[in-house]
This record gives structure tokens, C-alpha cells and sequence, in this order.
């Protein structure tokens, strides 16, 4: 069984925050602990920020990881250009980088199926081109979650998602991939660089 974190989680709510949020966290209990904590037990009350501590050195690490907003736009912008079936061997090469078994599937709301540690994920993209997404195709890929019996979901596009759609994602507990997230998962797809001035 592989353990995963409830995405409400305050661990989790404090991964998605910037970093030097947990190192905030940590601070104030350490503070808590040297004004109210006896000190023969102050020790033990330090290790209390320590989660906090790792929670920081794994957000800082990934900020850094994260592709700039040039690179952003650049793969945004060479993803754009490319067809259905280049983008779509782009995202199998990406996805077996990452580990997964891929299957295409090619149903109207998933084309692909991912594997990974006995876990299956549903990835709808045929739409990745569109300018904004509402909530109908991230319906279509939830019910056939159902259907499939499917762990996850993952709805990959470059343009943004209207709010009542990532509203949607959220309760639905969908993982939505655009923007830098998209950048990240297509980290080697070579672009132009921007020519200097």
C-alpha cells in the first residue's frame, strides 16, 4: 500500500505554500517553546519544529527545480505548436521518464492510462491547445475515473481553467497540469532560445 498524503493536510497544505512559510511555522513554536517550556525540557520541545524544518528544505529545494518564467513560456508556447500526435509522444516519453507504465486509450474524455506501484491514473489532454477549460471535460474524465476504477486523474492543458472548473479539480481531488507544472513534466522538450536584444 503506498502511502499519500491527504491533500488538506497542514504537511501538504505547507508543501504547496513557499517555503520560508514552515520556516515561519517552525520559528514560532521554537519561540513557544524557550517562553513556556521548562528548560530541562526544552529539548524535547525544539523537535516539534523539526518537521517544519523538512517541510521548508523540501519546498525551498523544489522552487528552485521550478523551470523560470521564460522557460514557461517557451515550452507553453512550443507545446502550442506542435500537433495532437507530437504532443502526445511527447507526453508518453515524459510520463515513462517519470516511471510510469503508459497505455493509450484514446476514449473522448482520457487518452492515455498511467501505472505506477499498482495505481492507475486517467490523463485527458486532447484539449491542451484551448485557451480556458470549463468543467465539462474534467466531469467526463471524473466519471470515467468511476467507471475504470481509477486512483487518479490528470488533466493536462496550456491554458488556464475557468474558476468554476477549478473548483471542480479541487473537489474532485483531480490533479490539474498547466502552466510551470507543465513546464516540469515536458523538462526536456527542447525550445528556441529568446534572442538577445
Amino acid at each position: 500500500m503506498q502511502f499519500k498524503m491527504h491533500e488538506r493536510s497542514l504537511f501538504a497544505v505547507l508543501l504547496r505554500a513557499p517555503w520560508w512559510v514552515s520556516v515561519l511555522v517552525a520559528a514560532v513554536i521554537a519561540l513557544f517553546v524557550r517562553l513556556v517550556v521548562p528548560e530541562d525540557y526544552r529539548m524535547f520541545g525544539y523537535t516539534g519544529s523539526a518537521p517544519f524544518v523538512v517541510i521548508a528544505m523540501i519546498g525551498l529545494y523544489r522552487q528552485l527545480q521550478r523551470p523560470g518564467a521564460t522557460r514557461v513560456a517557451a515550452v507553453l508556447t512550443a507545446a502550442q505548436a506542435m500537433s495532437w500526435r507530437e504532443f502526445a509522444t511527447v507526453l508518453e516519453a515524459a510520463f515513462t521518464r517519470d516511471g510510469y507504465g503508459v497505455t493509450r486509450i484514446d476514449l473522448p474524455a482520457a487518452e492515455f492510462e498511467l501505472t505506477k506501484a499498482g495505481r492507475i491514473t486517467l490523463v485527458s489532454a486532447k484539449r491542451w491547445k484551448a485557451a480556458s477549460h470549463g468543467a465539462g471535460p474534467l466531469e467526463e474524465l471524473v466519471a470515467l475515473r468511476s467507471k475504470r476504477d481509477a486512483a487518479e486523474t490528470l488533466y493536462i492543458s496550456a491554458g488556464a481553467l475557468t474558476d468554476n472548473a477549478q473548483r471542480y479539480a479541487v473537489s474532485q481531488g483531480m490533479r490539474v497540469v498547466n502552466g510551470a507544472d507543465l513546464a516540469v513534466l515536458l523538462r526536456d522538450l527542447p525550445v528556441a532560445r529568446p534572442a538577445k536584444k
